[in-house]
């Protein structure tokens, strides 16, 4: 026991540590924000990709966002298996509400890759003018100054893709609430000391954009056919090939959706296999970044003053890094009335983190998937019918 003591003791102070370096990377990065936005002449055309499948709540709303882009050269593409996809009924309507904003539907028929959205970001890619292709997911959106940051961001020519923070905004429930909490003050605690530790070697899936002509010589699309987390791996590819992957810091909203308990926790365990298959080495270090449960646990066993002292610590750290991240860096006033939910969120992820080694098989999109070394998928049977 004395021993499982010490390492608990170890791994707590080593999460207090985190949350500490994880506050001063916030502090350093919103100093960094320019509040500057470039000269509208002359700046790069732009393609926002749009891959759909299905009509989540709010998509409309979400997809509404890209057409308000206060930018006077973009397109707008959207792909979708086929026109029976309910999304598509929202695209036209709001492609008749916004007739002056270029726009294409793409309907790619069933993908012959194993992730069908690199499939229709395929498609779209071959369609698309713009010299800087913008990838966003459809439950992301955006303010109308969105593409002039993202222009910005290109100023330098070692750019080679830009990708954003983002706040978690939640739905109706509890649980999308605490998955919300969860995205701003764990996940993008994560990305952001790993930016200030060793630069961006990934990317964000809610949103990220590269110049075309690099994305060419990384292989394409096609070279993250069979991979789940195709968002990292084109951030990786990209770093690979020598330009720089910039974290941008105009803030965008990643929706969490009103799942329930276990529609939501099984999205938690949904994206750290998919973390763990991909970046294992990464997935097993996470596991330090939990000081409040980890602190939690050695109190629960070994109850005396020194446990509730690094306790007490431990919980005024990742309190202190929920302010700094939502209400200063992600500019989220309402996260102050949140505060109380932060040791169940806490729990909760790490109830997924350790799901996480439980399996490797996840059900995407009606479809089950064995998830294999380096992140790439199996389908466990023949493609299903989609029924949405």
């Amino acid at each position: 026991m004395k021993h499982v003591i010490f390492l608990l003791t170890i791994i707590s102070i080593g999460g207090l540590s985190y949350y500490l370096v994880a506050i001063f990377s916030a502090i350093r990065l919103r100093k960094k924000r320019s509040k500057l936005l470039p000269n509208t002449l002359g700046i790069p055309s732009m393609s926002l990709l749009k891959p759909l499948c299905g009509a989540e709540p709010g998509l409309e709303d979400h997809l509404e966002s890209f057409f308000l882009q206060d930018y006077p050269s973009f397109q707008i593409l959207f792909a979708a298996d086929d026109q029976t996809d309910p999304a598509v009924m929202i695209v036209e309507r709001l492609r008749k509400r916004y007739p002056n904003v270029p726009t294409r539907l793409i309907l790619t028929g069933e993908s012959p890759y194993a992730n069908p959205k690199v499939y229709r970001l395929k498609k779209m890619s071959e369609e698309a003018s713009g010299e800087i292709l913008v990838i966003t997911d459809s439950d992301a959106s955006v303010s109308p100054q969105y593409l002039k940051h993202m222009a910005a961001a290109f100023a330098s020519p070692k750019t080679g893709m830009v990708t954003n923070i983002y706040r978690g905004v939640s739905g109706t429930d509890l649980w999308s609430m605490l998955e919300a909490l969860g995205m701003s003050t764990e996940f993008m605690a994560g990305v952001i000391v790993a930016n200030q530790l060793e630069g961006m070697k990934f990317a964000l899936g809610p949103s990220m954009a590269i110049r075309k002509k690099i994305l060419r010589r990384i292989g394409g699309f096609e070279a993250m056919a069979n991979h789940l987390a195709d968002d990292y791996l084109l951030g990786y590819r990209t770093f690979g090939a020598g330009f720089k992957v910039l974290l941008s810091t105009f803030v965008i909203n990643h929706h969490a959706a009103s799942l329930g308990f276990t529609g939501s926790f099984k999205h938690r365990l949904f994206w750290n296999r998919s973390t763990r298959f991909s970046r294992p080495a990464g997935y097993y270090g996470h596991g330090f970044t939990y000081g409040l449960p980890w602190s939690l646990i050695l109190f629960l066993i070994a109850p005396s003053w020194w446990s509730t002292t690094l306790l007490a610590a431990v919980l005024g750290a990742r309190l202190w890094l929920t302010d700094q991240m939502s209400r200063q860096l992600l500019e989220d006033p309402d996260v102050l009335s949140l505060f109380w939910l932060i040791p169940l969120q806490d729990l909760l992820s790490f109830a997924a983190w350790v799901g996480g080694f439980l399996g490797r098989e996840i059900v995407w999109r009606n479809e089950r998937f064995r998830l294999l070394n380096g992140g790439r998928l199996s389908p466990v049977l023949p493609r299903a019918v989609r029924k949405f």
